[in-house]
Order: structure tokens, then C-alpha cells, then sequence
């Protein structure tokens, strides 16, 4: 059974970091481009970043320096390093799966004082 289980969302302040996880089982994970999106209240989900095989990165407009994406292929898992975070990225953050077109269940990011 193909799965993606997200982590490592909560409350952080402005200016603060936070690092989720995406845990991948039942493909071989080194073969897909992975991707990060995101989904706030009364918006349409936006890409945040994606990765593929043999390391191209794309980042969406917004993030401007502030997070990156990376990926594990032994451990199965991608990860967004989120810094300098605002408080308009909170929302709740998706891993998807590109080849697969496989969403994960999303983990809530908040940043407020």
C-alpha cells in the first residue's frame, strides 16, 4: 500500500523554523519527484516546492529563500526546512507524490505570536 505520512507541522512564532517530514512507503522512492504544497483557510493549495530525481528544485514564488526541500532516497523522505516563517504561511502543508499524483494527509502549520 502506497503512503505518505507527513510530521513536524505545530505552532512556531514569526521569524521562527520548523522542519517537516515526509515519510514514503510502498514505492521506490529514489524513481518520484516529490513535492510540498500548502492550503490556507478560503484558498486555492499552492505549490510550495518540488524535487525530482537527480536534484532539480523548483520553489514557489513566495518562499524567496526562506525554505528548502531536500530529500533522504535511503530513508524514504522528504523534508521542508521552513525558516523565517510569517505569519501568512500558515496553513495546512501537503507532501505529494508527483509520479503517483498521491496526496498525503497534511500537517498543520501555524505561525502567530
Amino acid at each position: 500500500q502506497v503512503q505518505l505520512v507527513e510530521s513536524g507541522g505545530g505552532l512556531v512564532q514569526p521569524g521562527g523554523s520548523l522542519r517537516l517530514s515526509c515519510a514514503a512507503s510502498g514505492i521506490i522512492f529514489s524513481n518520484h519527484a516529490m513535492g510540498w504544497y500548502r492550503q490556507a483557510p478560503g484558498k486555492q493549495r499552492e505549490m510550495v516546492a518540488t524535487i525530482f530525481p537527480g536534484g532539480r528544485i523548483d520553489y514557489g514564488d513566495f518562499v524567496k529563500g526562506r525554505f528548502a526541500i531536500s530529500r533522504d532516497d535511503a530513508k524514504n523522505t522528504a523534508y521542508l526546512q521552513m525558516n523565517s516563517l510569517k505569519p501568512e504561511d500558515t496553513a495546512v502543508y501537503f507532501c505529494y507524490d508527483i509520479v503517483l499524483t498521491l496526496w498525503g494527509q497534511g500537517t498543520q502549520v501555524t505561525v502567530s505570536t
